[in-house]
């Protein structure tokens, strides 16, 4: 199993200042390199403070330059509110510069106040999103491409410089059945189940194992998105979990919820889940029960676990966190495979 360190990039005060959040974001990057991180996850976000990366290509050429091993993985850059011609483009520019680290992974959106207010409604994500990824593609593998379709219409034009290095793609998708179609066509998949229960993780790792017998040969891989923070005591696991749980009010609140912003600040909600509900769900344990727990995400079948591990703690508690993690965890579940 690999681990890919998330770059959650949360300001909880707008007073902390970009400067400071992505020298921030930037410092966990190069720390994650040397923890043994096989790779940094960089998500995109427009308009709130969680998860808050607007250009996630411009982020991994400033990680490229400070690393020189880590995966630079998009978790997930936004297809309906581009355009392919331009985003082509800047994904081949973003490779060279990365020196062919790049794994792009793509998806629809999921926060309506963020598509809406870019004039993308929720409901009409998927249908924006599944024509633009029709285009990107053939863009990123055609020398000269033409369309015509419902969101694009262009003459015949090719995207340069033409790509020098593979662009692995890589589809963010959380349903099952949606998991199921990605994983048959071939690509790689990035699900999640949010902070929900393990049930639902298995709901989609069985969908990604069904599509996968479908298309054998394509080498897919299954990434999984979920919270982990290794504790040394009860105590900490309960501050943990109340960070959590308060970044998930944040969360839900854009997330399917009513989509309530305070000049760029996510108000955080009531959850009906409670904060002891979430603790069990999500990975916040002492080290034998993380590493018995990402044990059976193994057994599952699950290629790399993407950390989340930001919920709004101080950086020296997430870098020391990241530290431990590295030396006492990981190198118990490298040679773990899945049980066929």
């Amino acid at each position: 199993m690999d681990f890919t360190h998330f770059l959650s990039s949360h300001m909880l005060d707008p007073s902390t200042g970009g400067k400071r959040l992505y020298a921030n974001t930037v410092e966990q990057a190069i720390h994650a390199e040397a923890c043994g991180y096989d790779g940094v996850g960089i998500p995109e976000h427009h308009l709130v403070n969680i998860l808050l990366i607007p250009s996630p290509l411009q982020m991994a050429v400033k990680i490229a330059a400070h690393t020189r091993r880590v995966r630079l993985v998009t978790s997930i850059c936004q297809l309906p509110i581009r355009d392919m011609r331009v985003f082509a483009g800047e994904v081949v520019q973003a490779q060279a510069l990365c020196d062919g680290r790049l794994m792009l992974g793509v998806g629809k959106g999921a926060f309506g106040f963020e598509t809406g207010r870019l004039d993308v409604p929720i409901e009409e994500t998927k249908d924006h999103f599944d024509e633009a990824f029709q285009v990107l593609e053939a863009l990123l593998t055609r020398d000269e491409v033409s369309w015509q379709g419902k969101h694009y219409n262009f003459a015949p034009l090719t995207i340069m410089p033409r790509p020098e290095d593979p662009i692995p793609l890589m589809l963010g998708v959380m349903a099952p059945p949606a998991v199921e179609v990605a994983t048959a066509k071939g690509y790689h998949v990035l699900t999640t189940p949010l902070s929900a229960a393990h049930g639902v993780l298995e709901g989609q790792v069985a969908a990604f194992y069904r599509g996968r017998a479908q298309n054998p040969g394509a080498g897919s891989r299954l990434y999984l998105q979920r919270g982990v923070f290794l504790v040394n005591s009860r105590a900490e696991r309960q501050r943990m979990v109340d960070f959590a749980h308060r970044y998930y009010g944040s969360f839900d609140n854009v997330f399917g919820g009513p989509g309530i912003v305070d000049k760029g600040i996510i108000r955080p909600l009531p959850r009906t889940q409670t904060a002891e509900e979430l603790g069990q769900n999500i990975l916040i344990c002492e080290k034998a029960e993380l590493i018995d727990r990402l044990a059976h995400y193994a057994e599952l079948g699950i290629d790399e676990v993407i950390v989340t591990s930001i919920f709004g703690q101080e950086q020296q508690a997430t870098l020391d966190m990241m530290s431990a993690f590295g030396a006492e965890v990981m190198p118990h579940l490298r040679t773990l495979k899945r049980k066929e």
